[in-house]
């Protein structure tokens, strides 16, 4: 099976136009050129492609897998070719960089503003996902730097230290808990929690430990992001858990106050982590000289 990409353009638009003659046009070729290509596809693959009536044609069941494939061929090609047109216009490449929650909110986006503006030839793919999840996504070679929290396994990557990410428990400035410097996630357990909505990584972290503590949270309600988490704290609907940075931001314009979490996986470092940092793109390795310049 040879088809090439003037073949599958000229079948979407013979689908899509309803006649030989209309796909011919729109593919600017001859009819005999066109027809002769359509029944070439056909002896190419020993089936019908097309049902052909005096009205004009329809695909035949092999016709409309073609057509699926086609079409999806066609725009993979459109956004390779998108691509690759902006290093024509001067942008010199892509870095992919993945990081879990607290980097994303709280630590990347002064350094990551300074970079691109350093640097206004180098995009970045920018995708949030858990610690956990970005590791192995390196190690598959899907991205090229990522910033995950310490408490992961990082075997076969190099680890470089970027930012201290505590967590910490945040509540109302008025709660009996406010005098505490600091506490277990297992003594608040009875307690209803403000929590981060949707699957976000770092709620999933705390779920996660509360579980093998034998207990589900009660969450009261879960918010789009860790301000809306201070604010609801500070209205008293809960208790939550943040990121030692967000309670300090927060705790200035509101009545919280934040307590350090005594548990292992709570106290941690961010690390910036890659395959191996002598194999990475150089535009990734700008990136990775930035951040850690930024720490």
């Amino acid at each position: 099976m040879r088809f090439d990409l003037t073949d599958l353009r000229l079948f979407v638009n013979v689908v899509q136009a309803g006649t030989i003659t209309g796909g011919a046009e729109r593919t600017h070729m001859t009819l005999a050129s066109a027809s002769e290509r359509v029944r070439g596809m056909e002896a190419d693959i020993g089936v019908a492609l097309l049902l052909r009536d005096p009205r004009g044609v329809q695909p035949t069941e092999a016709g409309r897998t073609l057509l699926h494939h086609a079409r999806a061929v066609l725009l993979q090609m459109e956004q390779m070719q998108s691509e690759l047109g902006e290093y024509g216009a001067g942008l010199k490449g892509h870095v992919r960089l993945l990081c879990n929650t607290s980097a994303l909110t709280e630590h990347l986006y002064e350094a990551l503003s300074g970079f691109l503006t350093q640097h206004p030839h180098i995009s970045v793919d920018l995708e949030e996902r858990a610690s956990h999840e970005i590791v192995d996504a390196l190690r598959n070679e899907l991205g090229d730097l990522g910033i995950v929290s310490d408490a992961v396994d990082l075997a076969g990557l190099e680890a470089f230290t970027f930012r201290q990410d505590h967590l910490v428990l945040v509540v109302p400035r008025r709660d009996a808990l406010a005098r505490r410097r600091r506490v277990a996630l297992g003594e608040v357990l009875d307690r209803e929690f403000v929590g981060l909505g949707g699957a976000a990584p770092l709620q999933e972290l705390v779920t996660r430990n509360a579980l093998r503590l034998g207990r589900r949270l009660a969450y009261r309600v879960r918010v789009r992001n860790l301000e809306a988490v201070c604010h609801m704290v500070e209205q008293g609907v809960g208790v939550g858990v943040v990121p030692q940075a967000a309670a300090a931001r927060c705790a200035k314009p509101m009545a919280i106050v934040s307590i350090a979490l005594t548990d292992p996986w709570a106290v941690r470092n961010l690390m910036i982590c890659v395959r191996r940092s002598d194999a990475l793109p150089a535009n990734a390795q700008l990136l990775l000289r930035h951040l850690l310049g930024s720490s």
